[in-house]
This record gives structure tokens, C-alpha cells and sequence, in this order.
């Protein structure tokens, strides 16, 4: 019988099938085979079968798409967030906390390179004065990146969010308490996600939300809400097609002095930093592509 995992935490998996939700555990066979990232995850395709009293995951279908993040700790290793959603929306706050741009950089650059449609949401936008959130995060949107505003407890954006979601699977993922699950709460009442109180004196969210888990809509379709990150490291992204994944890039890629070889850190003839020195390009988002490229921020994962 073909299912989707809803959730997985501690070897349990609850999988969602056309006779209901059931909890599986993973055959000896699936758990000895080799694939990359983690075995089964929330959105995975899978094959259960009834085992005595409880079912076993019997095969794990072919992810369409994965959401992959470089796993926490000094082995490097990729840690598969989602399997198989459509879009991804990437929040954060206007305020408490203060918004990274350099994550949100990452962020963007994951989705772009695993082919997947990223959507920014900046929630808590009545914590700041009108019109700030919208300077903070227009270089997004000259980028073509589509921005939806919102406030949670107001409901403002949240009759847009629900119709960004409805019909399509979707993650919702950023940093820790940007509020994720109040979104969640808003746009279908009753889901039961707890929400944590912001703790101020670090500036910095606590993990409302420990394991992933996708929930069904009433509207139709699939939200995976996923726990928030403190860090964000890249996986499995080549740095020589980092440039490829600022869409702000593109009309500058392939006219530079040195086309084959410019890297847009150094070179003379560079049209992507002309660009940045004309105000075509967003030097903060320069800043990021660069800080990326000679791994100032991060490990590369290979």
C-alpha cells in the first residue's frame, strides 16, 4: 500500500494511507541500504505493509524533490529537511528576531539549486514601522523573488498565505521563532501547533516545533512544518555555479572580460560587479554571493 510519511521521530513513522494514518516501522532491508541523505523523511513516498500488529516500510519511492541543508557538526554530511513538496516558504521576521539576510542568501540559494520555487514571507510586520519591512527586503523583489507581508495575530497576509498553499505541497522553513506555526495557526485554526514565547534576552527563538511534520489541509493539499534553524550551512551546491543562482546575476553572466573564468570576486572587466558599483545589483546580496564563494560563511559541502 503507497502512503506519504506525515511524520518521523524516534524510528516511528506515521504514514498517511487511503485507509487511514498508520505508524510503521522501517524493514531490516530499507534500513541496510545506502542513499544519500537520511533514509526516510517527512514527504517520502513509501510502500507499507501490515507486520503482526503494527506495518513496516517496506520501499522508499524516488524523491521528486529535497529540501537539503548541510547536517549540523564537523562531519560533513547533507541533512534532508523534506522530501517531494512543491514550493518552499522561506520566513522570517521584521523583528524579534532581527532578520539574517545572509541565511535568508542561503536559504534562496538552496532552493535555487535544487530546483525547487522559494517564496519569501516576512511575518511580525506590525512590530515595525510601516513601510520598513518592505525597504528591508526590496532588493527580493527586484531579484523577481515573490514577498508576502504578514502578521500572524492581526491576520494580516493570511487570507494570501492560505491561497499560496491551498492545492500544493509546501514547506515552511526559516530561523527559529519567526513565528512559522502562528502562520500555520492562522491560516487553519484548530491544527494544535503549541507556540512558544520568544526569549528577548538572547534575541534569538526557542524550537517551537522538534521534528518535522507534514500536515494535511482542509483547503486541499500539504504544509510541512519544519523546525527552526540557527544555522543554515550548503550542500552539495558547486561553487562555480554559485552565480547561477542570483537570479539578479543572470543579465550580467557571460559579458564579463574574462567569460569562461570570472568568479566576480577579483577580476578586471567584471560586469556583475560593475553592476553592484551602479546600483543594478544589490551590494548587500554581492556581499553573500562573494562571502559564499570563498567560504568565508561556511564549509562547502561535498
Amino acid at each position: 500500500m503507497t502512503g506519504t510519511v506525515l511524520r518521523a521521530q524516534g524510528g516511528v513513522y506515521e504514514v498517511e494511507t487511503a485507509d487511514g494514518v498508520v505508524e510503521a516501522t522501517l524493514r531490516g532491508r530499507v534500513k541496510r541500504e545506502e542513499r544519500s541523505g537520511d533514509r526516510v523523511v517527512v514527504g517520502d513516498s513509501v510502500e507499507v505493509e501490515p507486520a503482526g500488529a503494527g506495518w513496516t516500510i517496506e520501499r522508499v519511492h524516488e524523491r521528486r524533490t529535497e529540501l537539503v541543508r548541510r547536517a549540523p557538526g564537523k562531519a560533513p554530511r547533507a541533512k534532508v529537511i523534506v522530501a517531494n513538496v512543491d514550493q518552499v516558504l522561506i520566513v522570517f521576521a521584521a523583528a524579534n528576531p532581527t532578520p539574517h539576510l545572509r541565511m535568508l542568501d542561503r536559504f534562496l540559494v538552496i532552493c535555487e539549486s535544487s530546483g525547487l520555487e522559494p517564496r519569501i514571507v516576512v511575518n511580525k510586520v506590525d512590530r515595525v514601522a510601516p513601510g520598513e519591512a518592505q525597504a528591508l527586503f526590496a532588493p527580493y523583489e527586484r531579484a523577481g523573488y515573490p514577498v508576502l507581508y504578514t502578521a500572524a495575530k492581526q491576520g494580516v497576509g493570511v487570507d494570501e498565505l492560505r491561497g499560496i498553499i491551498c492545492g500544493r505541497t509546501s514547506a515552511l522553513t526559516g530561523p527559529s521563532g519567526v513565528g512559522k506555526s502562528s502562520l500555520l495557526n492562522a491560516v487553519q485554526p484548530g491544527l494544535g501547533l503549541r507556540v512558544a514565547a520568544i526569549s528577548e534576552a538572547v534575541n534569538k527563538g526557542r524550537h517551537t516545533t522538534v521534528t518535522a511534520q507534514l500536515l494535511p489541509l482542509e483547503c486541499g493539499g500539504y504544509v510541512a512544518d519544519t523546525p527552526g534553524l540557527r544555522e543554515l550551512g550548503l550542500w552539495g551546491v558547486d561553487p562555480d555555479e554559485l552565480d547561477t543562482y542570483f537570479p539578479e546575476f543572470e543579465p550580467h553572466l557571460g559579458t564579463c572580460r574574462y567569460t569562461s573564468s570570472c568568479t566576480h570576486t577579483h577580476e578586471p572587466g567584471c560586469s556583475v560587479r560593475a553592476a553592484v558599483d551602479a546600483g543594478e545589483v544589490d551590494a548587500g546580496r554581492y556581499e553573500s554571493y562573494r562571502r559564499m564563494w570563498s567560504g568565508e560563511d561556511e564549509e562547502w559541502g561535498t
